[in-house]
């Protein structure tokens, strides 16, 4: 059966992104570090990189590694309309889980109003590779119980309020490490599995 697996970047104080939405204060290290952890993380993930810029990282013609599917809330999605892309993963099956975007948005993305949960377990019994659950925070609470893995990208900073990583009801839910890197960047990438 597919996973479906939450993939995303942490700060410390555990927000995914600032109130506002911002990502772009994450630290990356110098060059050669930045260049080292991207190297490790196209590697294992290159479907991750958004098709636009795809090519700048030297993956056009790489394929899926781990993952065909997308699933993202608006938040997640909203950067990729503020620059014009309406189809941000052309190289993925692209849904969207939101009550005010428009289904007709564009026609590689499925707009999905309602139950995401349904969707998830829909989408695990097909055939195909894991589905990365992009975010956001309110999506990946929802989804909590149908998560079969995180891989939590942590990063060395405090970003004080923002967007949590999970936005959801007190479920405490058990997982354990599988493996964990760590990078002269001082990031750490952790793969966790539901115990």
């Amino acid at each position: 059966m597919r996973k479906l697996v939450y993939y995303v970047a942490v700060t410390i104080d555990g927000y995914i992104a600032g109130p506002g939405g911002e990502f772009d204060f994450y630290p990356q290290g110098d060059e050669q570090q930045a260049a080292a952890y991207a190297e490790w993380v196209n590697a294992r993930y290159p479907e991750t990189v958004p098709t636009a810029m795809r090519a700048a990282h030297g993956l056009s013609d790489t394929p899926n590694q781990r993952f065909d599917t997308v699933l993202m809330g608006l938040g997640s999605y909203r950067p990729a309309l503020q620059a014009g892309l309406t189809s941000p993963y052309t190289h993925l099956r692209q849904y969207v889980v939101s009550s005010t975007l428009a289904p007709d948005t564009d026609p590689a993305v499925t707009v999905v109003g309602k139950d995401p949960l349904a969707l998830v377990r829909d989408l695990k019994q097909e055939e195909g590779q894991d589905i990365w659950l992009c975010g956001g925070g309110l999506l990946a609470g929802a989804l909590l119980p149908e998560i079969d893995e995180l891989i939590v990208k942590s990063y060395p900073v405090v970003a004080g309020t923002g967007i949590p990583v999970f936005d959801g009801e007190f479920d405490p839910t058990l997982f354990k490490v599988a493996d964990r890197a760590s990078f002269a960047n001082h990031v750490t990438i952790t793969r966790f599995v539901r115990r």
